[in-house]
């Protein structure tokens, strides 16, 4: 069985953008009286379109409401949002940059590259959890594939489109095919837009890519869904086996959070809690996330770091037993 997997960089660009409100608050002192009085900029570290950028950008209009000003997005994506992480990291800890973190950077990402490249969650302060997403595999219905049987069954090496290396969507087809004995090459794209575009195209066989990001052309039939990595069988998709089904041990999700630098002080972060917390109450939120096929994950910082941390090393674990190199050096 081989793996073929690109060498990994660190490149990218990153922009920033603010916005912001006003609170005062009697309880505090000093500069934090009034927090927000200035500008507050949210980072994100992907593309524009793309999952992470809209759901930033559902959250942000009504957490800024609750702020009393509106909150700006700005895209700056580069190496799975590393990019704009360690912009985070050298920002001044006083509340007015955050970012929205995803998960395969803290527990996906680390396996991949150098050491002197991984972030550390740990290394920032978690305002917030947001939500969780599943992958599902999917092929072009030229390949005649239904299964993950049917790949296995083919007998031959196959292209899988990634989403980009040290993403949960490379770690889900490489720890897969190396379960099956698949003979299996990856292809690299900048995000789930274009790895979708390559199957619909026929320029690779499969692709793993998140559930909402592949639900209207696997409905509209220009997409076939071979196995989920959900939980449970997604209510959309009730013919579709998870990986479990499958017989592969593959628990691999997506994951996002509201992050701000190391050293931020409570009660800015206790105060854009509280504002994250009203937009995840507001209905057209949530109507967003049962659109996108979106679980709800708006947990604390403590208990995100909790998830976070046990992810990476089940994944290390994993990937350690599978012999697995997610660099390719």
């Amino acid at each position: 069985m081989k793996i073929t997997l690109p060498a990994i960089g660190l490149t990218g660009l990153l922009v920033l953008a603010g916005c912001g409100g006003n609170l005062g608050s009697s309880g505090d002192s000093g500069s934090t009286a009034a927090y927000p009085e200035r500008a507050v900029t949210l980072l994100i570290g992907q593309d524009a379109g793309g999952s992470t950028d809209l759901i930033g950008r559902a959250l942000a209009d009504p957490a800024s409401k609750d702020l009393g000003q509106a909150i700006t997005v700005q895209n700056r994506p580069g190496a799975n949002g590393a990019v704009a992480a360690k912009e985070l990291a050298a920002a001044k800890p006083d509340g007015y940059t955050v970012m929205v973190f995803v998960g395969s950077l803290a527990y996906i990402t680390p396996l991949a590259v150098p050491a002197d490249q991984a972030v550390d969650i740990n290394n920032y302060e978690v305002v917030t959890g947001i939500s969780q997403d599943d992958f599902v595999l999917i092929a072009n219905p030229q390949t005649g594939f239904k299964t993950v049987q049917d790949v296995v069954a083919a007998k031959r090496p196959i292209k899988f489109a990634t989403t980009g290396v040290g993403t949960g969507s490379q770690l889900t087809q490489t720890l897969l095919f190396a379960q099956a004995g698949v003979d299996a090459t990856a292809v690299p794209f900048n995000g789930g837009a274009p790895a979708l575009t390559a199957v619909l195209g026929g320029q690779v066989d499969v692709a793993a890519v998140q559930l909402g990001e592949a639900k209207e052309q696997i409905e509209a039939g220009k997409a076939v869904p071979l196995v989920t990595f959900a939980t449970q069988r997604p209510s959309y998709m009730p013919d579709t086996p998870t990986a479990t089904e499958a017989g592969f041990n593959v628990p691999v999700q997506q994951s996002r959070a509201i992050v701000a630098p190391k050293g931020t002080p409570k009660e800015v972060v206790d105060r854009l809690r509280t504002a994250f917390q009203k937009g995840f109450a507001d209905q057209a939120y949530k109507d967003f996330n049962t659109k996108r096929l979106l679980t709800a994950n708006e947990v604390d910082g403590a208990a995100l770091l909790q998830q976070w941390n046990g992810s990476l090393q089940t994944y290390r674990d994993l990937v350690a037993q599978h012999k697995i190199d997610l660099s390719a050096k």
